[in-house]
């Protein structure tokens, strides 16, 4: 019999109202079982919100370096249970152990990061029009924080959300992905072991229909995040939009790498490679076009097939596969259909293309990494987000071309260019769309010190990690103090 998990409410665990549980399966194994998870209902939510409405009275009154501490606790346990947690999320969300143990490794180093950030949360001091008066800034805790998460990254988008948060003085509910929630209940696990203080941080499984919407609509939450999807976090933003409720959304992207025909072609070969088929495609900042100079056309196409078909894939927790499964089989068939679309729009299929289903396959949701050849820029699967291990390559014939293919999606999120020219380099920075570009590196690959994040309909203007975080988690507060002892009226008296 699978094991029965709770939500996680005010330090404890609790079954949900409804008396409901979903099956968490193993993607690569559909015979394991990884949980029974709680189907919640709004009444859980409200609960959990009150937990954390409560528990907010005292822990924004905790010095800022203090809850510091609780945070440095945490990723201490997160070291220790590193493996561990990395092989609960390999089972539920089928990416390779080398990929889960670096999802671990980002949440314990925003732990770390985001614990000496409460001996920062600067403000600013400036100089006023009048003597005897002083001026300055400070940031202030909003309230209770609303989280829904994806199932990409089970801990590290969790802990880029929760952290910044808890750090600030804030308390949180969280909706897990209903397709990974055993990670973060392990993550709460670890909340428990750190002795965080009961109801400041609260975790509710369930369905974005139904637990989404109310933590959404719950008016003791006042700030919300998501990272999921442009069109759920459209209709998110319309919600909170209606409710004057500010939200911070990390959504889709078509992110692109650029072979100039200066470029050191191994090493580009390489960043194509992993930007294309790490997490089985499974990534907001994915590699999904490749452009490619003509006069480099040929040989890198030829490589890069040679290498793709050499990928070895299968169940995750062998450390020898290189590509895990698609993390359901409604995910594989979307994949599915853009293949099928990219055939019909006239590109040309030269690699995989495929379901694999026969031998070790057939317990699982495995496909093949596909790369389509002759692709226009206009095409569905090089505009739309295919969220799978789908690579589009286009030819062009200089870097002002490759930067207007690049700019021509919807998105914007992460981008690349392999080029030996510094000029190319620092034109490519200047005049690509988008919020993350590596300059001889894949699209793959953002570190916790710097904003992430994106411009078009890849975000709303908000950032995730780096130090602007902040600006979503606190407010700011104006602070005058006039000392001169008689009434000074600012441009009046000026």
């Amino acid at each position: 019999m699978a094991e029965k998990y709770n939500n996680f409410i005010g330090g404890e665990w609790v079954a949900p109202s409804t008396g409901e549980y979903v099956e968490n399966i193993n993607p690569a194994n559909t015979n394991d079982i990884i949980g029974l998870f709680p189907r919640s209902s709004k009444e859980d939510v409200d609960r959990a919100v009150d937990s954390a409405f409560e528990a907010y009275k005292k822990w924004h009154l905790i010095p800022a370096p203090k809850r510091g501490l609780y945070l440095q606790r945490v990723g201490d346990i997160l070291t220790r249970r590193k493996e561990e947690i990395a092989r609960v999320m390999t089972r539920e969300m089928g990416k390779i152990l080398m990929e889960t143990r670096g999802d671990v490794q980002e949440g314990i180093d925003t732990a770390y990061y985001t614990a000496g950030e409460g001996r920062r949360l600067f403000g600013e001091t400036v100089p006023t029009e009048l003597p005897n008066k002083f001026a300055m800034s400070v940031r202030m805790p909003v309230g209770v924080c609303g989280m829904i998460t994806p199932w990409n990254f089970p801990i590290a988008i969790p802990t880029w959300k929760l952290f910044p948060a808890l750090i600030s003085g804030n308390t949180c509910v969280i909706k897990p992905a209903t397709l990974t929630p055993a990670s973060l209940a392990l993550l709460m696990e670890v909340f428990e072991e750190a002795e965080l203080p009961p109801g400041v941080v609260n975790m509710v499984c369930g369905t974005g229909s139904e637990v989404g919407e109310a933590i959404i609509d719950n008016p003791k939450v006042n700030r919300i995040s998501f990272t999921g999807s442009a069109e759920v976090g459209k209709r998110i933003a319309e919600r909170c939009g209606a409710l004057l409720k500010p939200v911070s959304l990390e959504m889709g992207g078509k992110n692109a790498e650029i072979i100039m025909e200066d470029a050191n072609l191994k090493l580009a070969l390489e960043g194509a490679l992993w930007g294309a088929f790490g997490t089985t495609g499974q990534r907001c900042t994915a590699t999904s076009r490749l452009i490619v100079h003509r006069d480099v056309h040929d040989e890198v196409l030829k490589e890069l097939v040679k290498r793709a078909r050499g990928l070895k894939i299968g169940d995750g927790l062998d450390e020898s596969i290189d590509m895990g499964p698609m993390v359901s089989e409604e995910q594989r068939k979307t994949v599915l259909e853009y293949i099928e679309i990219g055939k019909r729009e006239g590109a040309k299929l030269v690699c995989g293309g495929g379901a694999l289903t026969t031998g070790n396959y057939t317990r699982g949701f495995f496909i093949e990494p596909t790369i389509f050849d002759e692709v226009k820029p206009d095409m569905r699967i090089a505009q739309e987000e295919i969220f799978g291990p789908v690579l589009s390559v286009i030819t062009v014939g200089s870097l002002e071309e490759a930067i207007d293919v690049l700019n021509n999606t919807q998105y914007g999120l992460s981008s690349s260019i392999y080029t030996r020219d510094v000029n190319r380099a620092f034109r490519a920075i200047r005049d690509i769309e988008a919020g993350i570009t590596y300059i001889n590196g894949p699209t793959i690959g953002a570190e916790i010190q710097l904003p992430f994040g994106g411009v078009k309909d890849t975000g709303n203007g908000h950032r995730e990690s780096g130090t602007t975080v902040y600006d979503f988690y606190t407010e700011w507060k104006s602070v005058y103090i006039d000392y001169s002892g008689r009434l000074q009226r600012a441009q009046i008296d000026t």
